[in-house]
C-alpha cells in the first residue's frame, strides 16, 4: 500500500516541470495498471501500517484512479489555455492521494480524516477551475451540508473508541450497539455524502458549476464514499438498523421518484445529469438499507457501475459545451447535424443510464430490485415508478439533444477529436466488459 502513495507524492514534484500534463496522465495510467495486477481475493491484501484493502476498496480505489486519469483527459482546455494547468494537476494528484487513503484506511478514525480531507481540493477544483460566479455559492453548499453532518460521526467514531478502546473494520463483526444516538451520528454523514433525497441540494448546484474534471469526480468517486461508510458502519448496526432502515429507504424511494419527475423539467444538461445521479443513489440507499446479502453485493455494482456511467455523460455534455458554449437544451439541439459519431456515444451512454444489458447498471440494478422486494413486495410499485421515468428522462435528454432543428450558429464548430473518443471509450469499455466477470462482485463480504 506504501508503495503507491509514495508513487503519488513523487508525481506531485512532476506537476511543476515544463510538459508534465502528458507525462503524469501516462504514469497514472501505468500506477493503475500495477494496481490492477495485484487484485487478490483473500480477505485483507496489501497490508501495511494502517492501509490494506479488501476487494470492496479494491474496487473503489481502481475507480478512483481511473477517473482521475480520465479527468486529466478531459481537461484538455485547461493545459491549451494554459490556466493554472500545473497547480490543477496538483488538485488532481492530492485528490486522488486523499481518495487512496479513505478507501484503504483500515481504521474508523483514519478514514474519517480522510474522508473529511477529499473535501478540500474538491472545493478547490469548483472555486479555482469553475465556470460561473455562482460557484462560490455552490462550493459553500458543499462545504457547509457536508461538514454540518460530519460533527455527529466525529463525535460517534469517539464514542465507540471510548467503549471498545479499537476502531479496526475487521474487529467490528463481534459488537452490536442499539443506541439510536450512535446510529444517527454514524449515518446521517454518509446519507448526506450519498445524496439521500431531502439533503441532496448541495448536488445539482456543485455540478453545475463545477468544471469537467470537477463533475467527473464529485459523480464518479465523492459520492461513493457515502456508500463505502454506510457498508462499513452497518456491521455493528445490524439490529438498530432493523427498526430503523424503514425510513431511509422510504425516503429514498420516494424521492428517487419525484427527482425523475423533477429530471423531466431540466433545461440545463449538466442538471439533468446531476439530478439522476440523485435517484440512481436512491436506489443504491434503498437497497442498503434493506440490510440484505443481494443489497449489499450490487448496492457496490452500482456504485462502481454509476461512476463510469455519470462520468461519461457529464464528458459528452462538456464536450457540446467546449462546442457551443452553453449546457441549454434550447441550445444544443440537433447535434446528430453537427457530430454524428458523438450521437452514438450519447446512445450508448444513454442506454447505459436507464440500466440496458449489457451494462453494469443493469446487474445493479436487478440485484437492488431483488433485495427490495424481498424485503417488502409494497415497495414494486415504487420501484416500477422510478424505473419508467429513468427511462423517460433518459429519452429525453437524448432525443431532445440529438434531434430537432440545428442552432444556425453552430455549423463553425469541430467535430470530435481522437482524446474525446478514447475518453469516451474508456469509460464505456470497462462499464460493459465488468458484467462478464460479475462472480466477482459476490465475494467481498
Amino acid at each position: 500500500m506504501l508503495s503507491y502513495i509514495l508513487y503519488m507524492l513523487f508525481l506531485i514534484p512532476l506537476c511543476f516541470i515544463k510538459k508534465g500534463w502528458y507525462l503524469i496522465q501516462n504514469l497514472l495510467f501505468f500506477l493503475s495498471l500495477m494496481f490492477l495486477v495485484k487484485i487478490d481475493f483473500f480477505c485483507w491484501s496489501g497490508l501495511s501500517y494502517i492501509f490494506g484493502y479488501d476487494y470492496l476498496s479494491y474496487g473503489l480505489v481502481m475507480l478512483s484512479f481511473w477517473i482521475c486519469i480520465l479527468m486529466i483527459l478531459a481537461s484538455y482546455s485547461v493545459i491549451r489555455y494554459k490556466f493554472y494547468n500545473k497547480l490543477f494537476l496538483f488538485m488532481i494528484l492530492l485528490l486522488l492521494l486523499m481518495l487512496i487513503c479513505t478507501f484503504c484506511s483500515l481504521t474508523m478514525i483514519s478514514f474519517y480524516f480522510f474522508f473529511e480531507g477529499s473535501l478540500i481540493p474538491t472545493l478547490f477544483l469548483i472555486f479555482g477551475w469553475g465556470y460561473q460566479p455562482e460557484r462560490l455559492q455552490a462550493g459553500f453548499y458543499l462545504l457547509f451540508y457536508t461538514l454540518f453532518a460530519s460533527l455527529p460521526l466525529l463525535l460517534g467514531i469517539m464514542y465507540l473508541y471510548n467503549n471498545m478502546n479499537y476502531l479496526v473494520y475487521s474487529l467490528f463483526y463481534m459488537n452490536d450497539y442499539i443506541n439510536i444516538y450512535l446510529y444517527f451520528s454514524m449515518v446521517l454523514a454518509f446519507l448526506v455524502k450519498m445524496p439521500m433525497y431531502l439533503m441532496h441540494l448541495w448536488l445539482p448546484k456543485a455540478h453545475v458549476e463545477a468544471p469537467v474534471s470537477g463533475s467527473m469526480i464529485l459523480a464518479g468517486v465523492l459520492l461513493k464514499l457515502g456508500g463505502y461508510g454506510l457498508l462499513r458502519v452497518f456491521e455493528y448496526l445490524m439490529t438498530i438498523g432493523m427498526i430503523m432502515n424503514v425510513f431511509w429507504l422510504s425516503i429514498s424511494l420516494i424521492g428517487g421518484f419525484l427527482i425523475s419527475l423533477m429530471c423531466l423539467r431540466q433545461v440545463d444538461m449538466k442538471s439533468l445529469i446531476a439530478y439522476s445521479s440523485v435517484a440512481h443513489m436512491g436506489l443504491v440507499v434503498g437497497g442498503l438499507m434493506t440490510l440484505n446479502m443481494w443489497g449489499f453485493y450490487m448496492a457496490f455494482v452500482l456504485m462502481i457501475a454509476h461512476g463510469l456511467c455519470s462520468s461519461g455523460l457529464f464528458c459528452l455534455a462538456n464536450i457540446s459545451y467546449e462546442r457551443l458554449g452553453s449546457r441549454s437544451l434550447l441550445i444544443n439541439k440537433g447535434l446528430l447535424n453537427l457530430m454524428p459519431s458523438m450521437s452514438l456515444w450519447w446512445f450508448l451512454f444513454s442506454s447505459c443510464n436507464m440500466a440496458a444489458p449489457p451494462s453494469l447498471n443493469l446487474l445493479g440494478e436487478i440485484g437492488l430490485l431483488n433485495s427490495m422486494i424481498g424485503w417488502m413486495w409494497m415497495v414494486m410499485f415504487l420501484l416500477m415508478l422510478i424505473s419508467f421515468f429513468s427511462a423517460a428522462y433518459t429519452l429525453y435528454l437524448y432525443s431532445y439533444s440529438q434531434h430537432g432543428i440545428y442552432y444556425s450558429g453552430i455549423f463553425s464548430s469541430v467535430s470530435g477529436y481522437c482524446r474525446e473518443y478514447l475518453l469516451l471509450m474508456l469509460h464505456w469499455l470497462p462499464l460493459n466488459l465488468l458484467i462478464l466477470k460479475s462472480d466477482f462482485v459476490l465475494i467481498w463480504f
